[in-house]
């Protein structure tokens, strides 16, 4: 019986305005990234994501308005395995986006930055772009 292999996941929101959305940068990188993070053991996505916002831009989302945008995920090329995968949302928040200390850069971007993302940031920019929502 083989190892069972777990994929690293992300839970994401996906917050855009007047055609572009807001990424971040953490310390130390210089790739920025969808805001959100990790979850803990038992936490549901809702649960993940209003920490993760709270954590990182000290705002609070509004679960309840949670709309799933996709899955998405990246491959290893050796094997062709599941190498990261990222659930993405959209929802409402209330109170200001200000990043808290772990993140040292946010910032709205345009399609245009698609390569300033990573990777699996990038699905998602092609399927905003392509429904007109990122311009």
């Amino acid at each position: 019986m083989g190892k069972i292999e777990v994929v690293p996941e992300k839970v994401a929101w996906v917050l855009v305005r007047d055609g572009r959305v807001l990424v971040t940068r953490n310390r130390g990188v210089d790739v920025f990234y969808f805001p959100g993070g990790k979850r803990e053991p038992g936490e549901s996505d809702a649960e993940t994501l209003a920490r993760e916002i709270a954590e990182e831009l000290q705002s609070r989302v509004d679960t309840a308005t949670m709309v799933r945008v996709g899955t998405f995920e990246t491959r290893r090329d050796d094997d062709g395995c599941t190498e990261f995968r990222m659930i993405c949302y959209t929802a409402e928040h209330t109170g200001p986006l200000v990043a808290s200390r772990e993140i040292a850069e946010s910032d709205w971007f345009g399609y245009d930055d698609r390569a300033r993302i990573s990777a699996v940031d990038q699905m998602v920019f092609d399927v905003l772009h392509a429904s007109g929502q990122l311009l």
